[in-house]
Parts: structure tokens; sequence; C-alpha cells
């Protein structure tokens, strides 16, 4: 598999990474072993890069990749981390909360790195994204904390995910080290970051993006939509012209093609598909092609 340096600082990473926002969905993999079985299988098939979140699992899914990790040394070695924080809500945990909120102040940063080192059971994270824009803290409060982080070693990179142009930009001004990413939702349903510029600010900045919900949260499988009809059927007529390409497949190779070379965050727990999905990092999709399947989803011509 390709490895990626999402900017000149950040540590190389898998360009494709194993996604664990559904991970308490799937009872199979949502035990520590069923979990490392998982983490396996995307060793073998070159997927090095875990992608999780503070708040996922209702502040659960990092623990678990801990204990996942922790039955395994040799798997543990070999893999990269992404987390992100900066959400809170109402839980188990914390039933005093009364709305969900962001917060992404220096000192609750740093507090929520700390809790996720202890939790995934190592000593410094890959990379560490603010999860979303908080509204209620200054940019200079933000990147306050991501600095002491930086200094400190408890980071290696720190990007955003989720972010505006504007916001990506003011951030910038005040972090010691250059923003490694922007996380954003991008598929063959939703281009949007093509459209609003925010891959346009990557190229310029010289990051790679993320790109989450690669399948459009699962629409890509959605037989009674007019625009995964279409787009299938694309797909189709595709697929013997790239070796037997799955719809998946080259939908993550569609996401790949773009020139701002994004990591594809996979959401899938199914070892099968995770299998699969890798081998869409050999698929190198033309450039008429790509617009084809584009004018495809969108159901109308390019202009």
């Amino acid at each position: 598999m390709t490895r990626l340096q999402l900017c000149a600082n950040s540590p190389e990473f898998s360009r494709l990474a194993f996604g664990t926002w559904r991970l308490h969905n799937d009872a199979e993999a949502a035990t520590p072993q069923g979990l490392l079985e998982r983490l396996r299988a995307c060793l073998d098939a070159g997927i090095t890069t875990i992608d999780t979140a503070e708040i996922y699992g209702l502040y659960r899914v990092e623990e678990l990749v801990g204990q996942a990790l922790a039955l395994d040394p040799g798997v543990k070695s070999r893999m990269e981390i992404i987390t992100k924080a900066g959400i809170y809500v109402p839980c188990e945990f914390h039933p005093e909360r009364k709305v969900a909120f962001y917060n992404t102040t220096a000192d609750r940063l740093v507090k929520s790195a700390e809790k996720s080192l202890r939790f995934l059971g190592v000593g410094t994270l890959d990379l560490f994204l603010i999860h979303r824009p908080d509204w209620f803290t200054r940019h200079e409060e933000t990147a306050a904390g991501l600095n002491q982080l930086m200094k400190e070693g408890k980071i290696r990179a720190a990007g955003v995910s989720n972010y505006t142009l504007s916001q990506f930009a003011a951030l910038s001004r005040f972090v010691e080290q250059p923003l490694a990413t922007n996380q954003v939702q991008f598929s063959p349903f939703c281009m949007d970051p093509v459209f609003d510029g925010t891959f346009d600010q990557c190229q310029g900045h010289g990051i790679s993006p993320m790109a989450w919900s690669p399948t459009g949260g699962g629409r890509l499988f959605n037989e009674d939509d007019e625009a995964t009809t279409r787009l299938r059927q694309c797909m189709a007529g595709l697929s013997a012209k790239y070796g037997g390409a799955t719809p998946d497949q080259l939908c993550y190779a569609w996401i790949l093609a773009h020139p701002a070379r994004p990591m594809v965050v996979i959401g899938t727990n199914k070892i099968k598909r995770l299998r699969s999905a890798a081998a869409a990092d050999a698929i190198l999709l033309e450039r008429e092609d790509w617009y084809l399947l584009t004018e495809a989803v969108r159901g109308r011509k390019i202009p």
C-alpha cells in the first residue's frame, strides 16, 4: 500500500485508514480479540493506520482499541494512531451535562489528549485532530493547547476536522507547526470539498486532506437511491476495465485519484471488505472515467 505524509512535518500513514466510528455497532468487532483480528487483517492488507476519536462509542472506543493493541505488542508497534477531541455530550460518564457542546480550550485539549494516550496505551499520538470547530473559543487559545502538546512530545502532528476555509486559516496563524490535514466528508455523493475550496486550500498549504464517509455513509449500497443506481450502473460498465473492481473499490479509487491526494478513512468492520478496500490503492482511475462516475452520480452533464 502507498505510504503518505499528510504534510512535510507529519509521520507517514497508510493511504487508507481503518476507521472506528461504528465499531460498537458490530458485536463481533467490539471486543478486544475481535478488534485485534481486524487490525491483523488490516496489517496483512497494508493498512497500518487507525482513525479513532475520544467521543466514538460514547467515549468507549479508544479504550477498546488500547485493549486490543495490548493483546499483541507486535501489532501495536506497526500501527499509527490518529485520534480527535473536542466534542462533549451527556452520557453515563457525565450525566451532569445538559447539552452537547464543543470545547477546544487549551486545558481541555491537553486533558483529552492525555486521556487518549492512557486509554490507547501509547506514549505519543501520531496525529491529533480538533474534531469540530468550537464557536466559543478563540483560535489562539486552541492553538496554545496544540502547541503545548507538540512541545511536550505527546503528539507528533496536529490537524483539524470539518473546518471551513476561514477557520483553518485563522487557526493556522497561531500554531507553531503547520496544521497537517483537514478531515472532511468526501465521496462521489458529497463533493463539497471540491466546490467550497477546501481541497484547493489543502493543495495550497502542501497538505493532504482526509476523507470520512467515503461511501456516502453506506449510500453506495442503498438500492432504492436514484443516484446510487446511476453510479453503480456506471461502475458495472467500468468494472472489467479495472480488473473486476467492485463498487466500493471504484468508490475508494475515485477518492484516491483526486489531485489533493486524500487519505481514505474506511468505515467497515467486515474483514472481507477491509481486504477488498485495500486493493483500491492499486486502481489508477483514468481521467475520463473519473468524470464519467462524477457525471453519473450527479445525474447531469459536466458543464
